[in-house]
């Protein structure tokens, strides 16, 4: 049974919802908002690629990806991310560059070598079946596509050296993990990954 502590975590964090997920979303725009915009810059989309951001909390990476790129797609389970996102990017999506869905890293409904990147900033450890989220994510990404992931080091399911084999047997090459620390207090050490779709 989940407990009291576990549910308020839930429900500003894990799967935003009510007050507590408008509150964990604010929280979450000042202590992501480094590591979002350095994981954009690290994927370096161009004007020409469309991104697919995993989980975009209130949309300061959705906004960053949609600065430089075609189009960006913002899959997110939860209700209250997907309004936060919706007022932060309202002029990207009124001029047809950002588009919201409800989704998971499993199924994040988008057809099939749809996205030319792929980015997650601080919900890998949310992600119940990793192996079935790499799978969906292999599948969406085009062949040469990219991957860029950032999570709280010292809340990743597993160590970096772990998740890269996952994601090596995934179909993925060029498997890259390193750390960075953002330059602001409120944000931990960030565990990365960057990894290309194989053929």
């Amino acid at each position: 049974m989940e407990s009291i502590t576990q549910r308020l975590l839930t429900q500003g964090f894990g799967r935003p919802s009510g007050l507590l997920g408008r509150l964990g979303g604010r929280l979450m725009a000042r202590g992501n908002a480094a590591t979002e915009q350095h994981v954009v810059d690290l994927a370096a989309p161009t004007g020409q690629e469309a991104v697919l951001v995993l989980g975009p909390g209130p949309g300061i990476g959705l906004e960053a990806a949609a600065r430089r790129s075609a189009h960006v797609v913002g899959v997110d389970p939860s209700d209250v991310m997907l309004s936060m996102a919706r007022r932060r990017c309202a002029p990207a999506i009124a001029r047809g560059r950002v588009r919201l869905a409800s989704g998971t890293a499993a199924r994040t409904g988008e057809p099939d070598a749809s996205a030319d990147v792929v980015i997650s900033v601080n919900n890998l450890q949310l992600w119940p079946d990793v192996t079935t989220a790499l799978a969906e994510l292999h599948r969406v990404l085009r062949p040469g596509g990219r991957m860029v992931l950032a999570a709280h080091e010292k809340w990743l399911p597993t160590g970096l050296p772990a998740l890269a084999q996952t994601v090596r047997a995934a179909g993925f090459t060029s498997v890259r993990t390193w750390t960075w620390q953002p330059p602001t207090r409120m944000a931990s050490t960030a565990a990365l990954l960057s990894a290309v779709r194989g053929g």
